[in-house]
């Protein structure tokens, strides 16, 4: 269990840390390509979401990792379990329909939570 945690929580910090990384250090037209939706909310929206991103990274890899509070592993899943429920809206009430990264990133963060809290 802890092997398949330790694979899936990785790979889901690495996604989360590059996402996150970029919202908060690109602009607006630097993120536009990748992220139509960022003209939709304000700059100061996007870095926050990016920063709780890239938080979020870290609570899925730290406390295991250190032995640290190991509960705030499946609180950062279920963290993102949320973002991902709210990005799917957002993607939807804009009319876009290519879901698929969304949909495999809540799956992922819906697993990674249930292995976190029976690890």
């Amino acid at each position: 269990m802890r092997a398949a945690y330790g694979i899936l929580a990785g790979l889901l910090a690495l996604v989360y840390l590059y996402g996150g990384g970029l919202k908060t250090v690109r602009s607006r037209e630097g993120l536009r390509p990748m992220m139509a939706w960022v003209d939709d909310l304000p700059m100061a929206a996007v870095r926050a979401i990016g920063v709780v991103e890239v938080l979020g990274a870290l609570g899925l890899v730290l406390p295991p990792l250190t032995g640290i509070a190991p509960w705030l592993a499946a609180v950062a899943a279920a963290g993102f379990v949320l973002l991902q429920l709210g990005a799917i809206r957002v993607h939807v009430r804009m009319g876009d329909r290519q879901l698929a990264l969304n949909v495999g990133l809540l799956i992922a963060a819906v697993v990674t939570c249930a292995l976190a809290s029976v690890s």
